[in-house]
């Protein structure tokens, strides 16, 4: 029930980025719940390897490094998905990793306080 429940936040995440970031586009809540898993599977993969090797860069850039990577898994899924998932360029893919941090996080935090109450 869980990794439904963030399936489908992940999903609106992408729909709600695509409507502040300009250059960040995502046609339809279908496309948003595909493009949730591809990045998923982008992440646990190329995403965590990307990540392993790079780790003494991102050390150096004090964690900045990392929404580099996101912002190139995010690229690489846009690839994969078109024409329903569209990023235009690499600077609205790292303005998207990071407003689709903050936004997963938020809608997460949400869900786990309507759990305890």
């Amino acid at each position: 029930m869980r990794l439904l429940l963030n399936w489908l936040l992940s999903a609106i995440s992408l729909l709600i980025v695509s409507h502040l970031v300009p250059g960040f586009y995502v046609h339809g809540f279908a496309a948003a719940l595909i493009a949730a898993v591809v990045i998923g599977l982008i992440n646990a993969t190329l995403g965590f390897f990307l990540k392993l090797i790079t780790l003494p860069l991102t050390v150096v850039t004090l964690g900045i490094f990392w929404w580099v990577i996101n912002a190139l898994m995010l690229m690489f899924a846009s690839t994969l998905l078109r024409p329903d998932f569209v990023i235009h360029g690499f600077w609205p893919a790292f303005w998207g990793a990071i407003v689709l941090a903050l936004i997963n996080m938020v809608l997460k935090s949400l869900t786990r306080e309507a759990d305890r109450g």
